[in-house]
C-alpha cells in the first residue's frame, strides 16, 4: 500500500494505458475466425500431455482452461492471451518506475508498446508467443528488482518464472542465456555467485523436468521439428532482412525503443541497468546465428521501451507538459494507421478496402505471403478463413455414407489446420474425430484406421485416391481470401489395396 501511495499518479497512468490496451483487443477479438495455429493448440486441450512435437505443454493447459471455464468461442479462447498482453504493458510501466521514470516516461513507454504493430499482432491470438513475451518481461523485471534490492526472493521467483517459461516455449532458454551472460560481463557479476542462484536453477529445472522427460521418452521430437522448421522457413531468413524487420516491426514506436537502447549505455543515473542493453545485443546475435524469426525477439523489447520512456523524460523534461505529451503523441500516431493490418478491428469487407487503399499507397509488404505472392489480405487473416467451409463439406460427405457403414469410415486431414477445424466443429456437424499425420496430430493417430470409406481433406491431388474403386469430389474451398482456398474434400469408397499397410508406414515416418 505504501508503494501505491508513493506512486499513486504513476500507477493510475499505468492502469489507464493497460485498460486502453485491453479495450483495443476486446473490441476486435471476436472478428473473423480461429487462426490455423489456434486450432492446433485447441486440439491439444483434448490430448493433454507433458509435451508435443512443436511446443511444450503450457499453451495446451491455457487452451484447456479457457475451453473448460470460459467457453470455446473465438472471443473466449483469445481472452487469456489478451490479458497476458495487457499485463506486459503493466509490467513495462512498473519497470519505468524502477528506473525512476515518472508519468510522462510511463506514457511514452506504454503508449509506444500499445501502438506497436508487433505487439498488437502477437497480443491476442491463442499462441505461445504472447506468453513467451510475458515470461521474458517478468524475468527482466525480477532481475532489475534483485539488483536494486539484493533480496534473494526475487531470484527464487525468477527461477519459477524461467521454469514455467520453458514449459511454454524453448526460446526462454535463449533469453536467460543472454541475460546471465550480460550480467557476467557487467559489474553485477558478483551478485551471481551465491547459492540463491543455484536454488533458482533447481526450481526452474524441476518445473521444466516433466517436459524434458517427455522429450527424452519420445525421442526428442523437438529436434526433428526444428529441422523441419529450418528447412521450410528459417533457411530463407537472412541477416539483412532480419535487421530490417527488427527496425520496422514496431513502426514509428521504433524511435522509442532505439532511444532506450542507447540510453542504457550512456545514462549515468541508470547505468546499473546497462546489462539489459548487452543482453539485447546477445539475444539478437543468437537469433542471427540460428536464423530465428524476428518475432522470437519481441519479449526483449519491453525493457528497451521502458528505458526509452525514461530517455524521453530526460530529454524533454524542461518542456511544458502539454507540448511534450503532444510531441510524443505525434511520433506514435503514424503507427495507429497500421492497426487494421495486424488486429481485426474492422469488418472483413472494410479490412479489404483498407488494404486496397494502403496497397495503392505503396504499403504492399504486409500482403506478401510465404508463397511470395501479394494477396488481398494478410497471411494471418487468410489463416482465419475457410475452416467451417471444410467442416460443412466433410459433413456432406459423411452423411452421404449409409448409417450402418459410418463406423467403417475415417476422416483424414492433410494438415493440422484442417484436422483442427474438424476437431473443433465435429460436435456441431456430428463428425467423428479426424486422423492426421501432420504436426502433433501424429502423436494421437491410431495404429490402424477404418478404411472402407475415407473422407480425405487435402489441398493437392492426393495419390490415395488411386487406391479406391469409387472417388467422389464432394467440395472445394472457394473463399478466395482463405489460405486454404483450393482444398478439396473427397469421399473414397471400396479400397483396392491394403490401405492400413500404407497408413502404418506413413505413421511411423511422421513419428520420427
Amino acid at each position: 500500500m505504501s508503494f501505491y501511495k508513493r506512486n499513486s499518479k504513476e500507477i493510475q497512468v499505468i492502469l489507464f494505458l493497460t485498460i486502453l490496451k485491453l479495450s483495443i483487443h476486446l473490441a476486435s477479438n471476436s472478428r473473423f475466425g480461429f487462426h490455423r495455429d489456434e486450432l492446433l493448440y485447441m486440439a491439444m486441450a483434448d490430448h493433454l500431455s507433458w509435451g508435443y512435437k512443436e511446443v511444450p505443454p503450457f499453451i495446451a493447459g491455457v487452451s484447456w482452461f479457457s475451453n473448460t471455464f470460459l467457453g470455446d468461442s473465438v472471443f473466449a479462447m483469445r481472452l487469456i492471451p489478451t490479458l497476458a498482453s495487457t499485463l506486459i504493458i503493466s509490467i513495462t510501466g512498473l519497470t519505468v518506475l524502477l528506473m525512476k521514470g515518472g508519468k510522462f516516461a510511463i506514457f511514452v513507454a506504454c503508449s509506444a508498446m500499445i501502438v506497436s504493430p508487433a505487439f498488437l499482432a502477437s497480443g491476442y491470438l491463442l499462441q505461445p508467443v504472447v506468453f513467451d513475451q510475458l515470461f521474458w518481461v517478468i524475468s527482466a523485471y525480477l532481475t532489475f528488482k534483485y539488483i536494486q534490492t539484493q533480496k534473494t526472493n526475487y531470484v527464487y521467483f525468477l527461477g519459477a518464472t524461467v521454469g514455467i517459461g520453458m514449459l511454454n516455449k524453448y526460446t526462454m532458454a535463449f533469453f536467460i542465456l543472454a541475460l546471465i551472460t550480460a550480467l557476467l560481463v557487467s559489474p553485477h557479476r558478483k551478485l551471481l555467485f551465491n547459492r540463491s542462484w543455484g536454488i533458482a536453477f533447481l526450481i526452474a529445472f524441476l518445473i521444466f523436468l516433466p517436459n524434458l522427460i517427455w522429450q527424452i521418452t519420445h525421442n526428442l521430437p523437438v529436434i526433428s521439428h526444428m529441422k523441419e522448421l529450418r528447412n521450410k522457413q528459417l533457411a530463407f531468413i537472412n541477416s539483412p532482412d532480419f535487421i530490417l524487420q527488427l527496425l520496422i516491426v514496431h513502426a514509428s514506436a521504433t524511435i522509442v525503443w532505439l532511444s532506450g537502447f542507447f540510453y542504457l549505455f550512456i545514462s549515468k543515473s541508470n547505468n546499473k541497468y546497462a546489462f539489459a542493453g548487452i543482453s539485447f545485443i546477445l539475444m539478437i546475435l543468437i537469433l542471427l546465428v540460428l536464423n530465428g524469426k524476428v518475432y522470437y525477439s519481441f519479449g526483449a523489447f519491453p525493457i528497451l521501451f521502458a528505458a526509452g520512456g525514461v530517455c524521453f523524460q530526460k530529454v524533454m523534461g524542461s518542456i511544458k507538459s502539454p507540448y511534450k505529451y503532444s510531441a510524443a503523441s505525434l511520433i506514435l500516431i503514424p503507427s495507429l494507421f497500421l492497426i487494421p493490418i495486424v488486429v481485426p478491428i474492422l469488418s472483413f469487407g472494410s479490412t479489404l478496402r483498407f488494404f486496397e487503399i494502403t496497397s495503392r499507397s505503396g504499403l504492399k509488404f504486409p500482403l506478401k505471403w510465404e508463397d511470395q505472392i501479394e494477396h488481398a489480405t494478410t497471411q494471418d487473416y487468410g489463416d482465419m478463413l475457410g475452416w467451417e467451409e471444410i467442416a460443412r463439406y466433410t459433413q456432406i460427405a459423411y452423411q452421404s455414407i449409409p448409417v450402418d457403414q459410418r463406423a467403417q469410415t475415417t476422416i483424414v486431414a492433410g494438415n493440422y489446420g484442417q484436422a483442427g477445424a474438424i476437431q473443433y466443429f465435429r460436435a456441431k456437424y456430428n463428425l467423428p474425430e479426424p486422423v492426421c499425420l501432420n504436426s502433433s496430430f501424429a502423436l494421437w493417430a491410431p495404429e490402424s484406421i477404418a478404411t472402407h470409406h475415407l473422407i480425405v481433406i487435402d489441398d493437392y491431388d492426393n495419390k490415395i485416391t488411386e487406391a479406391y474403386e469409387m472417388v467422389k469430389e464432394v467440395g472445394i474451398v472457394e473463399n478466395s481470401h482463405a489460405r486454404e482456398k483450393g482444398t478439396k474434400i473427397y469421399l473414397l469408397s471400396n479400397p483396392l489395396v491394403d490401405i492400413n499397410s500404407i497408413y502404418r508406414r506413413e505413421r511411423i515416418k511422421a513419428l520420427k
